[in-house]
């Protein structure tokens, strides 16, 4: 089973409760965009995110390794009136058309890489997309936050879907499997049941900053949550800011 795909029709609907517009200011601020920059979003999902940060008045190239999140996304885009460059990529091994100004990745998509290598090469070629001095951004579920959620079963029954949610820890990977089943209410009132597997890996703050470093990144820096503060043991989520020397 690969992510994203069946779900990706589902997901905004069962993601109604972030606040996108907040998520997406802080991206900003850390980035600092300015209207006109050349900006590369990896794991852009359904858009959400994408599209605010294009209204600001970059130029964006969004890019996601499912086709059909690509999809929605595309659809949103052009529904709301924002222009978008789309592509299908693997965020280890992003590839732009020319250097970039500023390059984020927001939503927990670095849990993804579930291999410090695969990590390497995503910051490597990060480093390779932007331009000299510029700005790369992203966040992460958290140690704390995926170590509270090892063993633990999620659901919720609305009108149209139920879905069941259940955790497995790889202690020994320092992954975390969630096997998601959903069941969709189809037009005749019967319900469709398709399953997906996520992998997630626990990355602590202090590797992430040893590879940025490593990748050649200066300026680094773990936040906690929404905030400008210092990440802590406790966080949920942390943002990471670092910047290509000039």
């Amino acid at each position: 089973m690969e992510a994203y795909r069946e779900f990706a029709a589902l997901y905004d609907r069962l993601m109604d409760d972030v606040d996108y517009d907040a998520w997406a200011a802080h991206y900003l601020a850390l980035l600092q965009v300015q209207p006109g920059e050349k900006v590369a979003e990896m794991g852009c999902g359904t858009g959400e995110l994408s599209i605010r940060v294009a209204q600001s008045g970059c130029a964006l190239l969004a890019t996601d390794l499912s086709p059909e999140m690509v999809c929605v996304a595309q659809e949103k885009a052009r529904a709301r009136g924002a222009r978008i460059q789309f592509a299908v990529q693997d965020m280890a091994r992003l590839r732009v058309p020319r250097p970039v100004q500023a390059v984020f990745c927001g939503c927990d998509g670095l849990n993804y890489l579930t291999d410090l290598s695969q990590v390497f090469s995503c910051f490597s070629h990060v480093f390779d997309a932007l331009r000299p001095g510029g700005r790369f951004a992203f966040d992460i579920s958290a140690p704390a936050k995926l170590e509270r959620m090892a063993g633990q079963m999620y659901g919720e029954d609305r009108e149209d879907v139920t879905y069941l949610w259940i955790n497995e820890p790889h202690p020994d990977r320092r992954t975390l499997e969630m096997a998601l089943t959903f069941f969709v209410r189809q037009e005749n009132g019967l319900y469709r049941r398709f399953s997906e597997r996520h992998l997630q890996r626990i990355h602590h703050p202090q590797e992430l900053t040893d590879l940025l470093k490593k990748a050649g990144f200066s300026e680094i820096c773990a936040l906690s949550g929404l905030t400008m503060q210092p990440c802590a043991p406790d966080d949920e989520r942390v943002h990471f800011t670092a910047r290509k020397p000039l």
